[in-house]
């Protein structure tokens, strides 16, 4: 059953939806939660996610992959967008982008579970995904959060 939320309540906080915003923002926002009790996955999917290599300062691309299961808050969108953006004049190597990532989904909405998966462009000959995971204590899935038949984020065929 929904939780009652009033509009003001939905969207106290979020100071950047309906805002024209031309520059990358750190900052993530949430709105409350209308089915805490009801585990359900949000999948967001950003295919144009850009650092630098920590070493030599090249571009790095990568498609970022966020599945959470939300407990009272979910992230908004266009925040979780320019925080991305954020990223792009950062050097960093893909396994500490990765999971400062999900430190950061955890620190804004205390998700009951969350996987960030970064998916990066070959460099070198060498393809690279690295999956983060977070899960709240003593928390066990039902099934497999992922839907059912599809790979693990990053497990796609490579030719």
């Amino acid at each position: 059953m929904a939780r009652e939320i009033d509009k003001e309540e939905m969207l106290s906080g979020l100071t950047l939806l309906g805002q024209k915003v031309n520059k990358p923002i750190r900052q993530l926002e949430t709105f409350p939660n209308k089915h805490p009790g009801r585990p359900y996955v949000v999948t967001l999917v950003c295919n144009e996610f850009t650092c630098l290599c920590a070493a030599t300062g090249q571009p790095d691309f990568a498609t970022m992959t966020i599945r959470y299961v939300p407990d009272q808050r979910i992230v908004e969108s266009k925040s979780l967008k320019l925080y991305l953006w954020s990223f792009r004049d950062e050097g960093h190597f893909h396994e500490h982008v990765t999971n400062l990532i999900l430190d950061d989904l955890v620190k804004a909405l205390d998700p009951i579970w969350c996987e960030v998966t970064g998916d990066f462009n070959v460099r070198g000959g060498i393809f690279k995904t690295v999956i983060a995971e977070h899960r709240k204590p003593r928390w066990r899935a039902s099934r497999d959060p992922r839907p059912e038949g599809l790979p693990p984020a990053g497990a796609r065929e490579r030719t």
